[in-house]
């Protein structure tokens, strides 16, 4: 009979890869959907190193087809000559009627896709988009106003219970 291991051991802390926190901060987030990638294998193992930048990436539909551009996996450090490039076009997995509905959101004036975040479901690495329409800057300032208020109520209400 086989082993079986502890609940937990070997498993990592956290599935996520990476967030897009820029993105919260730049755009309002309308619409959320899981994807999956197509990858080479050292974009596969430079991502378990946590190796992955979001800045200026976006998706489009062309075709058909849904591709994330200027997503930035370095390259994996142990690769050789068939190492990959760290920017390319690459292929987002997901359903013909997820990609229509999303077409049919950017279409409009305003509105784009952008990488959220990226995480291992099953061992399998997914990118979070979201349905996007840009922040003006009282917006963003209306938003880390309500993020400040929200933690002096905490830290007021943590107080008072120790007290």
């Amino acid at each position: 009979m086989a082993k079986k291991d502890k609940p937990g051991k070997g498993a990592p802390a956290s599935n996520s890869i990476a967030k897009n926190r820029a993105a919260f901060h730049n755009y309002e987030v309308l619409q959320k959907l899981e994807c999956g990638l197509v990858l080479s294998g050292t974009e596969v193992k430079s991502l378990r190193d946590g190796h992955v930048a979001f800045a200026d990436s976006f998706a489009s539909v062309q075709d058909g087809e849904l591709f994330l551009y200027n997503l930035n996996i370095s390259e994996y450090k142990m690769g050789n000559q068939f190492n990959h490039l760290a920017v390319r076009k690459r292929k987002l997995l997901a359903h013909s009627r997820e990609i229509r509905k999303l077409k049919a959101a950017t279409d409009q004036k305003g509105y784009t896709l952008v990488p959220l975040g990226m995480h291992w479901s099953r061992g399998l690495a997914k990118v979070e988009l979201g349905v996007v329409r840009g922040k003006q800057l009282h917006d963003k300032r209306d938003t880390i106003k309500k993020r400040e208020q929200q933690r002096d109520a905490q830290r007021v209400m943590r107080n008072f219970s120790k007290g």
